[in-house]
């Protein structure tokens, strides 16, 4: 008996109506893309941007963000499973005991998708002809909002989880297992809503002073910090990486984080100077 542990195994449906599920999973990842938007939106706006041309990049980053995670799963997870049935990685179906049963997306990558949305990004801006860092100094900040709410749908799902603390306090995923677990999920939710709030007040007091880029590179260096930290506190999520000295997660954080000190530094200063 875990005294000082909570128990915690809400059902991940939140509404059912015949066939339809409503997840709580979709619902924060819906809701943290609008949040995401209307932050960037009103950054947009108040630089005399119009919304119809946001709007184009606003599908446009869905799409990547979706496709980008969905394949960044399978090819840093499980390569050797999708490299050979390619087709599941795009199809919500699988191939179980030789009948295909419908499985939805059970995998998504960050890294994958965050990936993705950058190329997404860099097409819209050549496209149109804007500045592919002053967009990126607004989108981190929006985005950093959605992962949040992301994380905050895995705690509601009960995956990604965190290991055993192994004392009586901790988070009993119920639906799992009855072990004490660190909640890794709000660990990295918290996190992310710190860095949000830290970027959007960067941007408010000094955006216009600040050289493009320097913005992504303290969301990259914030944000793929504390990711690699949290991993410490995560079950590794594929077998392989039992074996690896740090996790898969971390060896994919390594390089923004060096990223964002490079874009620091170069981007070092203000407009002008």
């Amino acid at each position: 008996m875990y005294y000082l542990a909570i128990e915690w195994a809400p059902d991940p449906v939140l509404l059912k109506l015949g066939s339809f599920e409503l997840r709580y999973y979709s619902l924060c990842f819906a809701l943290g893309l609008f949040l995401g938007y209307k932050v960037v939106i009103n950054f947009w706006r108040k630089e005399g941007g119009d919304s119809d041309t946001l709007d184009s990049l606003a599908v446009l980053i869905f799409v990547a963000t979706v496709l980008g995670a969905r394949i960044g799963h399978c090819l840093f997870y499980e390569p050797e499973y999708y490299l050979q049935h390619p087709l599941q990685i795009l199809l919500p179906f699988r191939q179980i005991n030789g009948a295909w049963e419908f499985t939805g997306y059970q995998g998504l990558a960050s890294h994958g998708g965050i990936l993705a949305v950058l190329l997404a990004i860099i097409y819209w801006c050549r496209k149109h002809k804007k500045s592919i860092l002053h967009m990126l100094d607004i989108i981190v900040i929006g985005g950093t909002l959605t992962g949040a709410f992301i994380r905050l749908g895995n705690f509601m799902n009960s995956e990604i989880l965190g290991k055993a603390t192994g004392s009586d306090r901790g988070i009993i995923f119920s639906l799992i297992d009855d072990i004490p677990r660190h909640p890794a999920q709000l660990y990295e939710s918290l996190s992310y809503f710190f860095i949000f709030l830290l970027l959007f007040s960067i941007w408010r007091k000094r955006g216009p002073t600040l050289k493009p880029g320097f913005i992504v590179g303290i969301y990259l260096i914030l944000l793929f910090g504390a990711r690699f930290v949290i991993e410490f506190f995560k079950e590794n999520q594929v077998a392989f990486e039992d074996g690896m000295q740090l996790n898969m997660g971390q060896w994919l954080s390594v390089p923004f984080v060096i990223a964002g000190f490079i874009m620091l530094y170069i981007k070092r200063g203000v407009k002008g100077v």
